[in-house]
């Protein structure tokens, strides 16, 4: 596969942030009230993982190692004032809607994540190909979880009557409770399907940790657990 095209499959399906990650839960739980919300906070989100992987990536060999997290902030909380003061004055909508969770992109651990684990080691235009990839990912996700607590919230699909009003859609659903409900329905849909996802490793993947996946037969935890034991003999 195309490098350039592989880093789109690897944020998309392979190292999906929402479904597989797990990660960038803040806004996932909170915007996603209805499919639009997603759709522009994935979008905003994307803008910004695109520009600060193409940047961070062309100053990678510039910043020094031992302050690359705070330098990373900095690129990072620019290019977020930078997109929020052009919401606000060009889509002031959307800039409304999505209110005060627009600067807490900075601190998104998907953008510093990616900073770190891509954009610092490869190319500008590799690294600003996986911030596409993974903002579509994210876009998606957000997007998806949105619209089912829509359609069973408030009867919309992107603010379309679906369900005939004459049926009480359940509210809990467009409420905050009903984030958790929905991206647990998912994950066990994930799971049911034997789907790629932070919940349903295969027993390869875990071979391929130094441990072996297995906490209770790990060397770090027998010797917590014996120290536990010398201490209890001690005490007695």
């Amino acid at each position: 596969m195309n490098k350039y095209l592989e880093r789109l499959y690897n944020g998309i399906i392979k190292e999906n942030p929402t479904f597989v990650l797990m990660l960038g839960m803040c806004p996932t739980l909170a915007v996603t009230t209805c499919a639009i919300s997603g759709l522009q906070m994935g979008l905003t989100t994307t803008a910004v993982l695109i520009m600060s992987n193409f940047l961070i990536s062309l100053l990678r060999n510039v910043i020094p190692d031992k302050i690359r997290i705070p330098a990373y902030i900095v690129v990072v909380a620019t290019l977020v004032t930078v997109v929020e003061l052009l919401l606000e004055a060009y889509l002031y909508t959307v800039f409304e809607t999505l209110g005060l969770y627009i600067p807490l992109i900075v601190v998104n651990c998907i953008i510093l994540g990616r900073a770190e684990s891509y954009a610092s080691k490869n190319t500008p235009v590799l690294s600003a190909f996986d911030g596409i990839g993974m903002g579509i990912g994210f876009t998606f996700g957000l997007t998806t979880i949105g619209l089912v607590r829509e359609l069973l919230g408030a009867g919309t699909v992107f603010n379309f009557q679906v369900i005939p009003e004459a049926i009480d859609p359940i509210k809990i659903f467009v409420q905050p409770a009903g984030a958790f409900f929905v991206l647990a329905l998912l994950t066990m849909l994930q799971n049911v399907f034997k789907l790629k996802s932070a919940t349903n490793v295969e027993k390869s993947e875990k071979d391929k940790l130094a441990c072996g996946g297995n906490c209770m037969e790990c060397h770090g935890y027998q010797c917590i657990a014996n120290k536990e034991v010398l201490t209890e003999k001690k005490d007695n």
